[in-house]
């Protein structure tokens, strides 16, 4: 298992970075005196030779879409080495550890994964059978793994270039863009959230001089911005300011952003300033909707009035907001649907929209806290194992049909190069003729009040 190549770690998508997933555990099995090789195959290709020499494939599957082409990974792979064992780790290897295991794995890993996987390599190596924690097999369920990772500075030399990724974009100019996460896990429990059942509430912070000193390396390649991908970047505010705080210092023309929660905007105000000044681009923040119903539904801890008083409170520190939807769900009504595009069209926020947004359709995987909710079966369907989701129907099918329009709809404008405003005023017009409103005079004053084009990462981002 030492031999170069005889583990192979595989990443098929992680939002158009360079995945960290791939070069955290890359560091740990060098330092225990192994050899893995990575491949991201977003980007690069993944070769017969590569699967042939690999006695254990370890595939990253921390979102949904990942887990789609990481099954098509392990089916190659099965295919090309009958022999392999296959891993799947990452937040939706847990959610869907029973279909994994009987189609596609031998082993998922749950929680904290470069531990369990250490691990899991070691007892492979000494042909040993161990129990361990994090690790679910076919004869035992996976328990998280929530203890702290001795991290090592991730391994990123194998991994390709960061101009094979996502970049910034300010007007004209590109920047290349890393990425670095300064916690995992989240201290919230949004009943949607694919952490939730993993996590419970918890997170762990990576230490400070090991997010640093990723960015280092990173920078040293020519990358300009990085993209901060913890969950919530204040859930440990201290330690979150220490980081960019020490970044400015030591790189004051490199840029950031970060995703951040509506009530921590709230709560942290007086450290948005700051972090403007320390370089801050923008903030990404899960708005999800603007209903009350639905934001009850989904636990997300703000209300419709919490999301404008967070816009001013970014506006007056002079951060550009960009936001994220759950823009159907079984309780989104088409005022709902709306009401979301009316407040980014009078908040001039259509450029600050990513298309993809208006969209995105509630995901209830297997273990979603949403499952635990009393009336659950009141809207869930069946669980569709192959897609890693339960179906449901919205009880008025005009919205079901508005949803399959709007995606076709923003599918054709992706494809066409569209202008955000061309597919804003389009979708109003589709989400108008549903509701009986007219369509007219809310997106012209959404491009009257366009704030432009401003900072934002060249991939769009979805699940």
């Amino acid at each position: 298992m030492r031999a170069p190549g005889e583990i192979l770690l595989v990443s098929c998508y992680e939002l158009g970075h360079q995945p960290l997933s791939l070069a955290s555990p890359l560091a740990l099995l060098a330092r225990a005196g192994y050899a893995p090789e990575a491949v991201d195959t977003s980007v690069e290709p993944l070769d017969d030779n590569t699967i042939a020499r690999a006695r254990l494939v370890a595939i990253a599957v921390p979102m949904h879409t990942a887990l789609r082409l990481g099954t098509q990974v392990a089916e190659r792979v099965r295919a090309r080495n009958a022999a392999a064992y296959i891993v799947f780790y990452g937040l939706y290897a847990a959610l869907n550890a029973d279909y994994l295991l009987r189609r596609h794995a031998d082993a998922v890993i749950a929680g904290e994964y470069e531990t369990p996987l250490l691990r899991l390599v070691e007892a492979l190596a000494a042909d040993r059978h161990d129990v361990i924690v994090g690790v679910g097999t076919h004869d035992h369920r996976a328990v998280p793994a929530l203890e702290r990772v001795p991290f090592a500075v991730p391994a990123r030399a194998q991994l390709p270039q960061a101009s094979h990724y996502a970049r910034l974009r300010v007007g004209d100019r590109l920047a290349l863009t890393g990425y670095v996460e300064a916690t995992r896990g989240c201290l919230h429990t949004c009943a949607h959230c694919p952490i939730t059942p993993i996590y419970h509430g918890r997170f762990f912070a990576v230490p400070r001089e090991i997010v640093l000193a990723d960015i280092r390396q990173q920078v040293a390649v020519g990358v300009e911005h990085i993209t901060f991908g913890d969950p919530d970047f204040l859930n440990g505010p201290t330690h979150a300011l220490r980081i960019v705080r020490a970044l400015h210092s030591e790189f004051p023309w490199v840029t950031f952003d970060a995703t951040i929660k509506i009530e921590h905007i709230l709560e942290h105000r007086r450290f948005l300033t700051e972090m403007r000044a320390l370089g801050c681009a923008f903030v990404l923040s899960a708005v999800e909707s603007l209903s009350a119903t639905v934001l009850a539904r989904l636990r997300k801890g703000h209300t419709p009035a919490d999301v404008a008083e967070a816009l001013a409170i970014l506006d007056a520190a002079g951060i550009p907001l960009r936001i994220s939807l759950v823009a159907f769900t079984p309780w989104t009504t088409p005022g709902d649907y709306l009401e979301v595009l009316d407040f980014i069209a009078a908040h001039g926020l259509i450029e600050q929209v990513d298309p993809v947004q208006y969209t995105i359709r509630l995901l209830v995987p297997p273990g979603s806290a949403m499952l635990d909710e009393p009336d659950t079966r009141e809207w869930l369907g069946a669980l569709d194992e192959a897609a890693f989701t339960y179906r449901w129907a919205h009880p008025d099918p005009a919205m079901d049909q508005l949803y399959h329009g709007i995606q076709a709809l923003v599918e054709a404008h992706t494809r066409a190069g569209e202008m955000p405003v061309a597919t804003f005023a389009a979708v109003y017009a589709q989400a108008a003729q549903v509701a009986g409103r007219d369509p007219l005079s809310v997106a012209s004053a959404g491009q009257h009040a366009s704030r432009g084009s401003l900072p934002h990462l060249t991939e769009s981002w979805f699940c």
